[in-house]
């Protein structure tokens, strides 16, 4: 098969972007696919039905029909590491049992918890997917429920989200696949530390206090976790896909209850059926994919901003940059030779309308197009104030915005006075759904993964690895053994640095600025 920029198809897109005026006005045309529980709206994007037909021939003559299958049948699709990449499996208990085990250990659990205050401790995938689920789905949680996460390894986030929490009313789950997680350990210890301080060294605070989600069972033992208290998960879960495995299921089975973190799992299951056997002309992730590689590859737009007009998914952004970003920010195609066309994209938002009043100006007005994605619910999850003749409710307000911007950023505007000239031509796709639930965040969060991993299988690249964070880690590895050897000898050993790296780490051991 020809690689993706070498591919018939491919060449075919160029051409008929090379002949297509970019101009929204004459471009734009009602674009959009319908189902029971979301409507996507791609009316606004720098396409033609030319075009669309050309991006779905590309993805049929990619063999992205089979690659999805392969990834849903478990096939060993992550070639670098030799795994399969199953975490459709995770919403799909009754298929798998060993998911249904882990399922009902977590359930059984989550009815006996007695506390009130859960400190989830991971970074990177193990906490961003289950935050941002958290945060979405914060109106259903149980009466007296607070749940916190804990990632950076700078002692801040600890200290701040641990703040005025009674450790008696405290569970703590440490979420590390290996439990060796360099940031993840050391937060850990500090937990360990902070409970042992207010509630004694007796070993039994830490088996009644903390839990854990792994796959290290001697290591969870050996930190003095109960191992009857941890929840395995599969190598087949990759870390940014991990969010309805026991990563998520734990923590928010006991913020929100079993039954509410079920109904997560049946969104995102009814998203992984209609990205498995939709036509790709109504399919909505591959939809948005294609739609992706035209912005990217065709028009040469690197970035892209989602816009959520819901304060609940103000977390959706940053674990969306996570999926897209890690899984196809790669230089290699998946036989190892260096790819000669972009791939990945810069992803950043805002819950709206506060980002209308930070970077949208940008967004209008820039020198660089950014397309965008707006996602808009029709009732909220708060109803707050009352519609009038004279009046409009909170979220009538909020929407009003949300449907006013993809026409200002399409359309434009253009004045004699040259600093108020909207241009217009911005791209963006729309999505509506009924209302915030954990139903539609886990649809949301399924349309994310498969976004991703769509542009993936179409650029032939593995969107399953992430090698490119070890580097820093080693590196990372080695200036934690410099310190501590400065600490036992009082010298930096400065073998290997370079000028500059040396001289910032040695003002940071003198706890002095350079001379």
């Amino acid at each position: 098969m020809p690689s993706f920029e070498q591919s018939a198809e491919f060449k075919a897109l160029k051409h008929h972007r090379a002949g297509l005026a970019a101009d929204l006005k004459g471009l734009f045309a009602r674009r959009g696919v319908k189902t029971p529980h979301l409507y996507y709206d791609f009316s606004r994007q720098l396409v033609d039905e030319t075009a669309v037909t050309l991006l779905l021939r590309l993805a049929e003559a990619s063999g992205l029909r089979n690659k999805i299958k392969a990834m849903f049948n478990g096939e060993k699709i992550n070639a670098t590491e030799a795994r399969a990449v199953l975490h459709v499996a995770l919403r799909d208990p009754d298929r798998y049992p060993e998911v249904k085990e882990v399922l009902a250990k977590v359930k059984a659990f989550a009815a006996q918890n007695k506390f009130n205050n859960i400190v989830a401790i991971g970074i990177g995938g193990s906490y961003l997917g289950p935050e941002y689920l958290a945060e979405a789905c914060a109106p259903f949680a149980l009466p007296g429920k607070k749940l916190v996460f804990v990632a950076n390894v700078d002692g801040t986030d600890f200290a701040r989200k641990t703040a005025g929490l009674d450790p008696k009313e405290t569970l703590v789950i440490v979420i590390s696949k290996t439990f060796t997680t360099a940031e993840t350990m050391k937060n850990a210890e500090t937990a360990k530390a902070w409970l042992q301080e207010r509630l004694g060294s007796d070993p039994a605070v830490v088996k009644e206090h903390m839990i854990a989600v792994s796959t290290a069972e001697a290591k969870v033992k050996a930190f003095g976790i109960d191992p009857a208290n941890m929840f395995g998960f599969w190598d087949w879960v990759g870390g940014r896909y991990s969010a309805t495995s026991a990563v998520g299921a734990v923590p928010l089975a006991l913020y929100l209850g079993y039954d509410n973190f079920e109904q997560i799992l049946k969104g995102a299951y009814w998203l992984d059926q209609h990205y498995l056997h939709a036509a790709f002309e109504e399919n909505i992730p591959v939809l948005s994919a294609l739609l992706d590689i035209w912005n990217i590859n065709l028009m040469g737009y690197g970035t892209r901003a989602l816009l959520p007009y819901s304060q609940g998914l103000g977390k959706l952004p940053a674990h969306t940059q996570q999926v897209e970003m890690e899984s196809n920010g790669k230089l290699v195609d998946l036989e190892g030779k260096p790819v000669r066309f972009a791939t990945g994209e810069v992803v950043f938002g805002e819950p709206g309308t506060n980002g209308q009043h930070s970077f949208y100006q940008l967004l209008h007005q820039g020198t660089q197009i950014i397309p965008a994605d707006f996602i808009g619910f029709i009732k909220p999850q708060y109803p707050l104030g009352a519609a009038t003749a004279e009046s409009v409710t909170h979220h009538e307000e909020l929407m009003t915005n949300f449907f006013a911007q993809p026409d200002a950023l399409a359309f434009g505007k253009k004045d004699e006075y040259l600093p108020k000239n909207f241009p217009g031509n911005r791209p963006s796709s729309s999505l509506l759904l009924k209302e915030l639930t954990p139903f539609t965040a886990g649809l949301l969060l399924a349309w994310t993964e498969h976004r991703a991993a769509t542009k993936g299988f179409i650029w032939g690249i593995n969107s399953f690895d992430q090698f490119g964070v070890e580097l820093g880690k080693k590196l990372g590895v080695e200036h934690r053994n410099r310190i501590m050897e400065y600490h036992a000898t009082g010298k930096l050993d400065q073998t290997g640095l370079n000028q500059s790296t040396a001289e910032l780490l040695q003002a940071f051991l003198n706890g002095k600025l350079p001379n």
